[in-house]
């Protein structure tokens, strides 16, 4: 495979199409290196348009858990508007290469992961690909991390029911939280930003549908 323009061809066939039109974002999809994210079992689905199991030593880490498809992680990030001096708290930390994007343009990232195979698997690749700006903890992030918070963007790298107002919370003046909420067969991408210390703006961004993260817990259900 040409692995250079497999990547040309994702970024230009999936990904731009896709809205995702910051040159800075397509500037840093064509420098990151997602082939080194992905497990050695799936390399090849590296620049396809799916999401990618997440395997350690030829074991599923945990069911459900994967990789976003490119063109969702590439909007997820291109909607984080992170800047330069922001701090990130990314929740889900997987493989480790939405960290890895959000380190290019952050001041500082913490992603939080609580599958132990897959935290040592998101530290090991950050560390191989030279980002050390972003620091992986092993731990349930459904409570984000009030002791280092606020944060100026919280990144959900997977979908959940609803947004917690733990992780709102989290958010400083002006931050902003990227979540993908609700129920199969539609969920929605999310921008909530804090505006002052008690109002807070959300925005639809598309339509998708992604995996849950792991420690969130689903509505009550009533059965009649």
């Amino acid at each position: 495979m040409n692995t250079e323009q497999a990547r040309f061809n994702m970024i230009e066939q999936q990904i731009r199409p896709w809205d995702v039109l910051d040159a800075g974002v397509l500037s840093l999809l064509a420098m990151v290196r997602r082939e080194d994210f992905v497990p050695p079992a799936y390399k090849a689905m590296a620049f396809v348009d799916c999401e990618v199991p997440l395997i350690e030593n030829g074991q599923e880490a945990h069911d459900g858990q994967c990789m976003l498809a490119p063109r969702v992680e590439a909007r997820l990030l291109q909607e984080a508007q992170v800047q330069r001096h922001e701090r990130v708290l990314e929740i889900g930390a997987g493989s480790g290469f939405m960290a890895a994007l959000l380190a290019h343009r952050a001041q500082s990232v913490i992603t939080l992961e609580c599958v132990p195979a897959l935290a040592v698997m998101a530290a090991t690749n950050l560390r191989r690909g030279g980002v050390l700006n972003a620091s992986v903890r092993e731990m349930d992030g459904a409570r984000g991390l009030s002791g280092e918070a606020p944060f100026d963007v919280i990144m959900l790298s997977g979908s959940v029911p609803e947004v917690p107002q733990v992780l709102l919370d989290q958010l400083k003046l002006g931050g902003r939280l990227i979540a993908i909420v609700g129920q199969e067969p539609v969920m929605q991408a999310m921008r909530i930003t804090r505006l002052s210390a008690t109002n807070l703006k959300s925005e639809a961004l598309f339509d998708t549908v992604a995996p849950r993260l792991l420690g969130f817990a689903e509505p009550s259900r009533f059965i009649f």
